[in-house]
């Protein structure tokens, strides 16, 4: 064997040695179990968590077909995201458009980010800074179902508030 090809090998094994047994320390790391939440979303009983919003606030408002327009359930979940948004400073927001497969890649891109503008638009108009928020459109790319059938459509043309913590204002 040449010499490059033993130095590509020997770092193949010790970069895979490196990796044997990531959970080698148990679910805390090397001082045993900590009790911080190593999911990020926290207990979904407690009302400043995001598995608190995810799960009783609501992540996610649904659109009809081809439209950005708000409907009244969706102008509801908002502006329980809105509340809870000025409840806990802490957090910053991404704010993702979605649309069905249906239509050519471009129009979802666009259809998308026109929906998570109109979901934007109705935060700030609740008082959330924009400063806080931030839009992304990912069109028919990140389905939630996947099949040719109007409840799997009707599923995927959304738009969902992702949170991230430690985002101060």
């Amino acid at each position: 064997m040449t010499v490059a090809v033993k130095s590509l090998l020997l770092i193949a094994v010790l970069g895979l040695a490196g990796c044997n047994n990531p959970d080698r320390y148990g679910t805390g790391g090397p001082g045993g179990d900590t009790g911080i939440d190593t999911t990020g979303l926290g207990d979904p009983n407690n009302p400043g968590s995001i598995a608190y919003f995810n799960q009783r606030v609501g992540d996610r408002v649904l659109f009809q077909v081809d439209q950005s327009t708000l409907t009244p359930e969706a102008r509801s979940v908002l502006t329980a995201q809105a509340q809870w948004l000025l409840s806990n400073p802490g957090y910053a927001a991404i704010i993702e458009g979605h649309a069905d497969e249906q239509g050519t890649r471009e129009y979802n891109l666009a259809l998308g980010a026109r929906r998570a503008a109109a979901v934007q638009n109705f935060l700030i108009s609740q008082g959330v800074p924009a400063s806080r928020m931030q839009t992304t459109s990912y069109g028919k790319e990140k389905p939630l179902e996947v099949c040719s059938a109007e409840a799997c459509y009707a599923k995927n043309r959304r738009a969902m508030t992702v949170l991230s913590a430690g985002a101060g204002v």
